[in-house]
């Protein structure tokens, strides 16, 4: 069955608009996994608008389950954030997350041009892979670089949903989705794993859940927005149940 790893970066960014310290990232990722996560995501940035580098350190501390982190490989030290690569290296998750995000992006909004950027990311895959971290690279679906992921050392792949998100439900649903469909396909026939995620909701989680060999999605925004009307561990357990549904 497909994992889900809950992003609490939306947490986190309640918890910085205040100094109580509430909500408590460790305390909702105990929830989120008390009612069936597979494990924990965040995105760490150097302008630490949410996860702070030492929510990353007490979730490392914390966990028996995967710890994904994911960010930019090439932002560097910042203030009292240490660089990506050096926070990765320090706590040692289960997976990194390589994503081409830029400080002043809302959010993640691209995947990774490797005809560009391939050859930079290279020796930080291997270095990653060295210390026992599983890689996964962000890729848009229509991307011709998957393969190029595979030949670059990486384990998997994360195909960037928003466009699937964006036309599920209207008539261009079926042929988007079929663009997944066949990035998952060229993936897995290179050996690369294939996790998924960005904007998938309780709507359209099933249908994407459905793809062959779909290892991992990592939902946060639209989670913990369910959360504030459902409850974190109801909207936890009601995600959990698409997935089961949707492979039997």
């Amino acid at each position: 069955m497909t994992a889900l790893s809950v992003n609490l970066n939306k947490v986190a960014l309640m918890r910085n608009s205040r100094l109580s310290g509430i909500p408590s990232v460790t305390e909702a990722a105990r929830v989120a996994l008390a009612h069936g996560a597979d494990g924990i995501t965040v995105h760490p940035r150097p302008d630490l608008r949410h996860i702070r580098p030492d929510d990353v350190r007490e979730l490392a501390a914390m966990l028996e389950v995967e710890f994904n982190i994911e960010g930019n490989p090439f932002e560097g030290a910042v203030g009292d954030y240490p660089g990506f690569l050096a926070l990765v290296t320090e706590v040692k998750p289960q997976q990194c997350t390589l994503v081409p995000d830029a400080q002043d992006q809302l959010t993640s909004d691209h995947g990774w041009d490797l005809a560009v950027d391939g050859e930079h990311l290279r020796p930080i895959i291997a270095q990653l892979k060295q210390q026992g971290i599983r890689v996964s690279l962000f890729m848009d679906a229509d991307s011709p670089d998957i393969e190029r992921a595979a030949a670059l050392g990486a384990d998997r792949i994360e195909l960037y949903t928003e466009s699937y998100a964006d036309d599920y439900g209207t008539t261009a649903q079926a042929s988007t989705f079929q663009r997944f469909v066949d990035a998952a396909a060229r993936a897995r026939a290179v050996g690369l794993g294939v996790n998924a995620g960005h904007d998938l909701n309780l709507d359209n989680l099933g249908l994407m859940a459905t793809i062959d060999g779909l290892e991992e999605v990592s939902i946060g925004h639209a989670l913990i927005a369910d959360a504030l009307m459902m409850g974190l561990g109801p909207a936890v357990a009601a995600y959990k149940q698409i997935l089961r549904q949707a492979q039997g």
